[in-house]
């Protein structure tokens, strides 16, 4: 049964939903229906309204105008508990989960329904019970830490399930997960929509959505532009009612670099987590002037730590770190910055930009001591915010004002001016990692054409994501990390999506071929 044939009736209902921030509108008179029995895709450019609409259904935040009907029924959430005793239950695109308990553990934490005194036997069972009514595999007895982001995810869904939801929400699900995971979780959200649930999934992967999805409604500053039957779309169709104009593929030019010369190397590097436990494993990598090295494979494989190493945040065990033929192991990273290498790190908020810091400052404190922002010990205010507005020009940012705290800014704004300030810096190696995650199609094509641009200007670039697509479209070569080692090394066209994928869960593929 599907509800885009008008078979049954909706089971969420939002009329005229409004929310506003101070000096902003999240959303505006949103109309959407919701049905059980589909799946059904929320798309949208950052900080169109998505997440907030969401957050409405879920009780987190209160609409100013407008109601939520549930079952035909007006609904008033006053916090997220009333959500989850209604039947709605979210899946966040960070696992909420507890890494020291088992799985059995999690899906009993903090759920009230769980009995007060209960032997582990009958937790188990319990957890049995669960697992084997909506047909998920996941061990009952590992700990999550063991767990690959699919297994945890799926952990997470058990435990929406078990609270009883109806309706539930994804935020950018497969953010995290190799393409066969991705392909089996949406294969899972096909049976609980076949069984009546209703599924609602927030994401920026138009060929996902187009591919598992029955229904697509579009947002677009805070209002609904358009809902239909996904086949009824298609992905420029869908990029043009999100960013309001035509969007097409882009095909960059990548000119071939005269005479290319080794910018850094990793010699046999080993590094160890923030908890002491082995995140890197005799790593050997190279990395040339006017090429981009795409780092493939799944979060949490040891893609930050590796990153770390490369800028001096991280200090290696053993092995060696060299940037333009000079060993830097164990050089601060200040020294890597005077090598004329840029950073873009994996959390923006957390570890590239000061949050309640003002847009101007967040984007000179990595020149702070250089001329023209600074000269002779000195600190030049005129010069720090004509170097501010002229980056925020390049990077097409919409400031409120220099001095608004930079976490005033949408997602995309936020990586824009991170990516043009290290780009600023980036003499001779730009590292990035996750520079798309979570952007919308306008933002993914900006992000891409800067690197491919620093990498026809002769600087070397290395992109760690978990994006196939975009690894595929824009690097010359392309590396698999897995438990901290690196799997192999390749030419672009000399692998497929589909051993790369095998290659990032662990899996060898004699398909792939050596360089």
């Amino acid at each position: 049964m599907n509800s885009v044939n008008g078979s049954v009736a909706p089971k969420v209902t939002l009329a005229g939903i409004t929310k506003t921030f101070p000096g902003v509108i999240a959303n505006q008179d949103v109309d959407a229906e919701f049905f059980p029995y589909e799946i059904h895709a929320l798309l949208g450019e950052n900080g169109a309204g998505k997440t907030t609409l969401m957050n409405m259904l879920c009780g987190i935040y209160r609409q100013d105008n407008g109601k939520i009907i549930l079952d035909d029924k007006i609904v008033h959430f006053t916090e997220p508990r009333n959500a989850i005793d209604s039947g709605i239950g979210m899946v966040h695109q960070h696992f909420r989960l507890v890494n020291a308990f088992t799985v059995a553990e999690n899906l009993h934490f903090g759920w009230e329904n769980t009995p007060k005194t209960f032997s582990r036997k009958d937790l188990r069972q319990r957890a049995i019970e669960v697992i084997e009514k909506y047909g998920f595999d996941v061990s009952i007895d590992s700990y999550v830490h063991q767990l690959s982001a699919g297994e945890q995810q799926r952990v997470e869904i058990l435990k929406v399930l078990s609270r009883g939801a109806k309706v539930l929400i994804f935020d950018e699900p497969t953010a995290v997960l190799t393409p066969n995971e991705a392909t089996q979780l949406f294969e899972n959200l096909r049976r609980l929509a076949d069984d009546g649930h209703c599924i609602i999934v927030i994401s920026h992967k138009l060929r996902e959505v187009l591919a598992h999805t029955d229904r697509i409604t579009v947002l677009r500053c805070g209002r609904n532009t358009g809902t239909d039957a996904t086949k009824n779309f298609n992905e420029q169709k869908l990029a043009s009612l999100m960013v309001g104009r035509e969007i097409g593929t882009k095909k960059f030019e990548r000119p071939a670099v005269a005479k290319s010369q080794k910018v850094a190397e990793l010699k046999s590097v080993s590094a160890l987590s923030d908890l002491g436990t082995p995140a890197l494993r005799d790593v050997n990598l190279t990395i040339h002037s006017g090429e981009i090295l795409g780092i493939a494979g799944v979060a949490g494989n040891g893609q930050r730590d590796l990153s770390e190493v490369l800028t001096g945040i991280r200090k290696v065990t053993s092995g060696e770190v060299w940037v333009d033929n000079t060993n830097m192991t164990g050089k601060s990273p200040s020294d890597f910055l005077k090598m004329g290498l840029g950073f873009s790190p994996e959390d923006r908020l957390r570890s590239g930009l000061a949050a309640s810091a003002s847009i101007a400052n967040n984007t000179v404190v990595r020149e702070y001591r250089h001329s023209p922002i600074g000269k002779n010990g000195m600190f030049s205010p005129s010069a720090a915010r004509s170097v501010t507005n002229s980056l925020l020009k390049e990077a097409n940012v919409t400031a409120p004002s220099l001095n608004a705290p930079v976490s005033g800014l949408s997602g995309g704004n936020q990586q824009r001016l991170i990516m043009r300030r290290e780009i600023r810096i980036a003499k001779k190696l730009l590292i990035t990692v996750y520079p798309t995650r979570g952007l919308d199609v306008a933002a993914v094509q900006d992000i891409q054409k800067q690197l491919i641009e620093r990498r026809n200007s002769g600087v070397g670039v290395i992109l760690i994501s978990e994006e196939l697509d975009e690894i595929f479209a824009i690097c010359d070569r392309i590396a698999v990390l897995f438990n901290g080692k690196i799997l192999g090394e390749f030419k672009t066209e000399d692998c497929s999506l589909l051993s790369i994928g095998h290659l990032m869960g662990g899996v060898m593929d004699d398909e792939v071929v050596q360089v």
